[in-house]
């Protein structure tokens, strides 16, 4: 894996839970059937209420309409992200969206867990307060050697805490697979 993300971000509030990131009446999909999987990216943060999201002038759509894939592949989130339900989904629905790395304040321990085991995205965790200060819009850059995030449209950087042990079962696609890399378990 590239020890670099670059993209732009998606910019939300603080207690972002799963039924915000993918509402529960779209849980009906297949998670393994490549075509009806993607819906789980179309309806990906549908359902975020725009006074929540932290979005100057609201409005703005994660996913356009019609499509699975979203033009932002960084989220950047406040306190307690993914709250809420204990459900895999969530991760899911953000890689399936085209989420590489999520940088939030802090996170539901499930979430965190969910995004690692599962291989769906890079949780990171910022040292302080980040989603006040970069936009939606805006082009960034992770640098995972460095623990740094660069906001690339305003040159600022802002530490992040080290991802420490995790990297290798995301980048092995979760931890079954990544248990199955190193022989903890026969192929």
């Amino acid at each position: 894996m590239n020890n670099k993300i670059t993209g732009k971000a998606f910019v939300l509030g603080n207690n972002i839970d799963t039924d915000q990131i993918i509402p529960a009446e779209h849980l009906v999909y297949s998670m393994t059937d490549s075509e009806e999987s993607k819906l789980y990216g179309k309806y990906a943060l549908s359902s975020v209420p725009i006074q929540e999201s932290g979005l100057p002038g609201g409005g703005i759509k994660f996913v356009d309409v019609g499509k699975h894939l979203s033009e932002y592949s960084i989220i950047i989130g406040g306190a307690n992200f993914g709250c809420g339900s204990s459900r895999e989904h969530a991760p899911f629905a953000m890689q399936v969206a085209g989420v590489k790395a999520i940088v939030a304040e802090s996170y539901a321990r499930i979430f965190y867990r969910n995004s690692v085991d599962g291989g769906f995205v890079i949780p990171l965790d910022s040292t302080m307060k980040i989603n006040d200060k970069i936009k939606t819009g805006d082009e960034i850059e992770i640098d995972l050697d460095q623990n740094k995030i660069t906001n690339l449209t305003t040159g600022t950087s802002y530490q992040l805490n080290p991802i420490g042990d995790v990297l290798p079962i995301i980048e092995a696609g979760g931890l079954f697979e990544y248990a199955r890399k190193t022989n903890m378990i026969s192929q």
